[in-house]
């Protein structure tokens, strides 16, 4: 039976015979490595503030950027904003859109003012971009 060179996911170089398990050991490995970033991102992402549908107060429209107007772009871009128990927003974070109309987007949707609240919660907002 011939021996190969093996390295596993570390660099470690073994000599593997066929039949050895050596693979299927490094495919069991690389699927519970998989396994644990997946469990680990979907932790991460189910971690944020609760998601609500607290009314807006006081709405900014965004400014169209002169790029986009030259460009006549149109869009929709998607923003999710953190709003503070007082409405105010604390954060905002670009869910998509054109590169060129995001800055405009959450530079206003970080101005807008929500209904108080009891805490601290999530909102997903859609703002269009038409030329003009």
């Amino acid at each position: 039976m011939a021996s190969v060179l093996c390295r596993d996911f570390l660099g470690v170089s073994n000599l593997c015979a066929p039949g050895d398990g050596y693979f299927m050991r490094k495919a069991l490995s690389s699927l519970a490595l998989a396994t644990v970033v997946l469990a680990g991102l979907a932790m991460a992402q189910s971690s944020t503030a609760p998601t609500s549908e607290r009314k807006v107060s006081a709405r900014v429209a965004p400014a169209y950027p002169d790029l986009a107007r030259k460009m006549r772009l149109q869009g929709v871009v998607k923003v999710e904003a953190i709003v503070k128990p007082n409405g105010t927003v604390k954060s905002t974070r670009v869910l998509g859109g054109n590169p060129v109309l995001v800055d405009a987007a959450t530079d206003a949707v970080s101005k807008w003012k929500f209904e108080p609240g009891p805490s601290e919660t999530t909102e997903i907002v859609q703002l269009t971009f038409t030329p003009q």
